[in-house]
């Protein structure tokens, strides 16, 4: 890619990068080489590597500063970011979590070229479940991956890969995408920052594009979100009881978000008890019935030595479930969509980000694909609230107990969010 035009941040870079804050493009891949070196694909994340090539660009990049020295200024320079494997890279591989569906690209995904252009440098991609439609990490014909922090335990999806990497400090950051959950599911299990920003949801759209990081102010600076010195006095709503399923708790992501509660009362925040409102069934209903019409719309794959369709059994459950969604159920989804209440009468809404810790490999495709669907809800009943209504929600590991809280916005803009989540997080250190 050709260095035109020189751009600056807004921003200044956070601290706490390390030696990443000031390396070298090509000092920063080498970095990452050595640190995963040794370490399988069930370990670091990685669905594809291409060191070489990170290092190739690496030094054309460091080649174009030293003509141009203003390009040292591009807000992501030196950064090593990992893309997501449901995301295009020109010249790598995108698997879309099954070793059936995978093809090389020919171009670049615009947020990823986005990327490139500010300055990062791509070494490969992240493991993803099978069209990020699953809440665990078990790509089809391909390596499942551990949990850094709970070996033989999943890591969460659909953007596992992407929080194994921050969590055993490969990567800083790790780009990654959210259409319920996907960012802050993972991040909890694996115990990161994850942030999905806000996003236009109307018309049935639930994903958005962003990153897992190993914090709070990383992830303001990837999305240019300034945060404030001061806070305002804000009104947070906790929320215990799960929105969408009926399931205990697990008292630990239970007492990590009543500690949460407790800091940001001691802060000087009024935080007050919230009840889902009565309208949460009906509107996981219409999240079921729009999540379910796209995998329908999504091509069979085909298995070119057997001449078969090789789906797992939960797309291929999802992709029936949602070719019998009829055209009115859709337009009736999308109006629920439009016309959600708040969530609360409170400015931001803090609750666990999981029901319990995260299980073993292999625990909910075990299970029938509807039991699977139902058993993914009650582990993460809280997150796709925040994809049907498009507002910014962050999960961040607080308590020092390896759980996780989620805060969503109500009223306030993501620097304030941000600014309360960085309120309560845990510092985030590397899984050994």
């Amino acid at each position: 890619m050709p260095y035109a035009a020189c751009g600056g941040s807004a921003y200044r870079r956070p601290q706490g990068l390390g030696s990443a804050a000031s390396a070298s493009p090509v000092e920063a891949v080498e970095r990452f080489a050595r640190s995963i070196s040794e370490l399988s694909p069930a370990e670091h994340g990685f669905s594809h590597l291409d060191i070489p090539r990170a290092l190739a660009r690496a030094l054309a990049r460091a080649q174009a500063i030293e003509r141009r020295s203003c390009l040292r200024s591009r807000p992501l320079h030196g950064m090593v970011i990992p893309v997501k494997d449901l995301y295009d890279v020109a010249g790598m591989p995108t698997t879309f979590g099954s070793r059936a569906r995978t093809r090389t690209a020919t171009r670049t995904e615009p947020f990823v070229r986005s990327l490139l252009e500010r300055g990062a440098v791509v070494p490969g991609k992240t493991a993803t479940s099978e069209l990020g439609m699953t809440a665990y990490l078990e790509p089809v014909g391909l390596p499942a991956v551990e949990n850094p922090r709970l070996p033989g335990c999943t890591p969460g999806g659909s953007s596992g890969g992407a929080a194994v990497a921050v969590a055993r400090g490969l990567v800083n950051a790790a780009h990654a995408s959210d259409g319920g959950g996907s960012i802050r599911i993972p991040s909890a299990a694996c115990a990161v920052v994850g942030y999905k920003p806000p996003h236009e949801s109307h018309g049935g759209v639930l994903s958005t594009q962003g990153f897992i990081t190993r914090s709070v102010e990383l992830s303001a600076y990837l999305h240019g979100v300034e945060l404030p010195t001061d806070l305002p006095r804000l009104r947070v709503g906790l929320l215990t009881e799960p929105l969408f399923a009926s399931v205990d708790v697990a008292p630990r992501w239970r007492e990590a978000a009543e500690h949460a509660a407790r800091l940001l009362s001691r802060a000087g925040h009024r935080v007050v008890p919230v009840s889902p409102p009565p309208i949460a069934g009906e509107v996981f209903a219409a999240f079921r019935t729009i999540f379910t019409a796209g995998a329908a719309a999504v091509p069979a794959v085909r298995d070119d030595e057997r001449g078969v369709d090789k789906p797992s059994p939960m797309v291929t459950h999802l992709r029936s479930v949602g070719s019998h969604v009829s055209p009115e159920d859709l337009h009736h989804a999308h109006e629920v969509q439009a016309t959600m209440p708040a969530l609360a009468e409170v400015d931001v809404v803090l609750n666990p980000t999981l029901a319990w810790d995260p299980p073993p490999i292999g625990h909910f495709s075990s299970l029938p694909p509807e039991e699977d669907f139902w058993e993914q809800t009650r582990w993460t009943p809280w997150a796709s609230w925040f994809n049907m209504n498009g507002q910014a929600a962050v999960s961040v590991p607080c308590g020092g107990a390896g759980a996780s809280v989620h805060l969503g916005a109500i009223t306030v803009p993501p620097s304030i969010l941000l600014a309360l989540a960085r309120e309560v997080s845990d510092e985030v250190t590397p899984a050994h």
